[in-house]
């Protein structure tokens, strides 16, 4: 599975990352820090839910 986010809508709420920081990274400001992410095998859940966290919708799951 992979996560795909369009860093250029991300205003900063952070809520991905406050459901599941082991997987979404913030920059120092606060923001999505990068664009794509390979969610390590067991975490397909959290990482679902930290999507579903984001008020933007800017996060997409991709299904293997």
């Amino acid at each position: 599975m992979k996560i795909r986010i369009n860093k250029a809508g991300c205003v900063g709420h952070a809520r991905c990352a406050a459901v599941a920081p082991e997987i979404y990274e913030l920059d120092d400001d606060g923001y999505i820090a990068v664009e794509e992410i390979d969610v390590p095998p067991g975490q397909e859940a959290l990482a679902r839910r930290g999507a579903r966290a984001c008020p933007e919708r800017i996060i997409t799951v991709v299904e293997d």
